[in-house]
């Protein structure tokens, strides 16, 4: 994946860049932390990474495509977003049916979407939620739909925006447990940098819509000066 000169703007009218100049190579496999304050534009490079927004100047592609409108209904089934919150993802009468919904979009047949969705289940643990209904889901749950709604897609490069929100702490280490055995590029948008830390080789710092950083998570992340520049604190767990 290679992102080059990307700048976005919400409007024409704005004086401030969502994002501005970012220059980035991911390699394949690669888990990637994307970290900043808020309104840094972690949340705009996703979006800009899977289509939903269109930058007004750079490229991005994507196994050597470009991401652009008349190649969206290819990249989106090589790139799949986990939203910050599950409900955004989640609106069918049951889990099942929510997962199963891009599969029958793209016109499987029943018996393979049938397999499809029981393999993604079992892999994540969560079979016994197959016939409930969303709305009766924990936050922790929820979460692990969602990711199964795009697992089951199998694209090969996975963003999440925030994927350890609303989830307690049992959850969350579930969550951290299964993401390091996906095999799949990972860039992750989040502010919990001992989740960042945990999961990812890399991570980049954003302020103010500029590439800030780029290093290993664990060298900086252990940058307390670094952090501090860009509103933010050592890892929890670096904190004791």
């Amino acid at each position: 994946m290679k992102i080059s000169n990307i700048s976005m703007k919400y409007s024409a009218s704005d004086e401030n860049y969502a994002l501005r100049d970012v220059n980035l190579m991911i390699q394949p496999g690669e888990k990637l932390a994307v970290i900043g304050a808020n309104g840094a534009g972690k949340s705009t490079l996703l979006l800009l990474l899977c289509g939903v927004l269109s930058p007004i100047s750079g490229e991005i592609s994507i196994e050597e495509m470009k991401v652009e409108k008349k190649n969206l209904s290819t990249i989106r089934q090589s790139v799949g977003m986990v939203f910050q919150n599950p409900d955004d993802q989640l609106f069918m009468p049951s889990i099942y049916e929510d997962i199963a919904f891009g599969l029958r979009n793209y016109g499987f047949s029943e018996s393979e979407i049938e397999l499809k969705v029981n393999s993604v289940l079992n892999r994540l643990g969560i079979s016994h939620l197959k016939n409930r209904m969303s709305h009766k889901l924990s936050s922790g749950e929820k979460r692990l739909v969602a990711l199964a709604g795009i697992l089951v897609m199998e694209p090969s490069v996975l963003l999440m925006d925030e994927p350890s929100a609303f989830l307690d702490p049992r959850a969350r280490r579930r969550l951290i447990e299964i993401l390091v055995d996906l095999p799949h590029t990972m860039i992750v948008a989040t502010h919990d940098l001992d989740m960042a830390l945990d999961l990812c080789d890399r991570a980049i710092l954003l302020k103010e819509g500029c590439l800030y950083a780029d290093d290993t998570s664990e060298k900086l992340l252990h940058n307390s000066s670094l952090l501090k520049e860009c509103d933010l604190e050592l890892p929890l767990s670096l904190q004791r």
